[in-house]
């Protein structure tokens, strides 16, 4: 469950990250599925949404690993 937990964290994060500079640079999109996890024309507080949902679910993790 914790492999699990910190793909998706991981996951989130970059994908966010990459929505970010996608959305203010232009060009490619390294993880183009989370443009399916965000509303049409608020690209950049969904991608900050994922970041931090990203980070927080990584802190959740850490946690989980530590508790044993």
């Amino acid at each position: 469950m914790k492999n699990l937990l910190g793909f998706v964290s991981f996951a989130l994060i970059v994908g966010g990250i990459s929505g970010l500079l996608s959305d203010h640079l232009g060009g490619f999109r390294l993880f183009g599925f989370v443009q399916y996890l965000v509303p049409g024309g608020h690209e950049t507080a969904g991608y900050t949404g994922l970041v931090l949902l990203g980070t927080a679910l990584a802190v959740v993790t850490g946690r989980i690993g530590r508790g044993r």
